[in-house]
């Protein structure tokens, strides 16, 4: 780690595995006329709604990216926007019949994806590799943290 080579940083092996995830999952979703956005903020939608407020950080997309694709989803009648009945300010969002059916699709491709992985490491790798995903998140946290408050 002397030289800061872009193919040894935590971040570039990150950022390349993901973008390369990223397209592997678009080029799926291709076939399905949708896109990974549309099949992760589905399988992010509870079925017994959502509130839209809580969408954002679980899906980690600014307000306007999400009021984007939300809006997109009801065009195309994946998913309705309902009031809160407990809050009569807020509004949950429902996946319609469509919408499960789109959901159901992208399930499939997210667990054959991962049952594809599971199958080429053992339990002690699987573990590992978590361990470290855990570490980075909560480092890039801590230092999201510090920023914020000025240190």
């Amino acid at each position: 780690f002397n030289k800061m080579e872009k193919t040894i940083t935590f971040d570039y092996a990150l950022r390349s595995t993901w973008q390369s995830v990223s397209n592997m999952y678009n080029k799926a979703a291709c076939k399905f006329d949708s896109t990974m956005a549309t099949g992760f903020a589905l399988l992010s939608i509870e079925p017994e709604g959502t509130p839209s407020t809580a969408l954002g950080p679980k899906m980690g997309m600014e307000n306007t990216s999400l009021s984007r694709l939300l809006n997109s989803l009801e065009e195309r009648n994946f998913i309705e926007r309902r009031p809160n009945p407990e809050d009569g300010r807020g509004r949950l969002v429902y996946l319609t019949k469509l919408g499960l059916k789109k959901r159901e699709i992208s399930k499939k491709i997210v667990l054959e994806f991962n049952k594809s992985i599971s199958e080429q490491l053992n339990n002690s790798e699987i573990n590992t590799f978590f361990k470290v995903i855990d570490c980075i998140n909560k480092q890039s946290q801590n230092i999201l943290i510090q920023d914020k408050n000025g240190n």
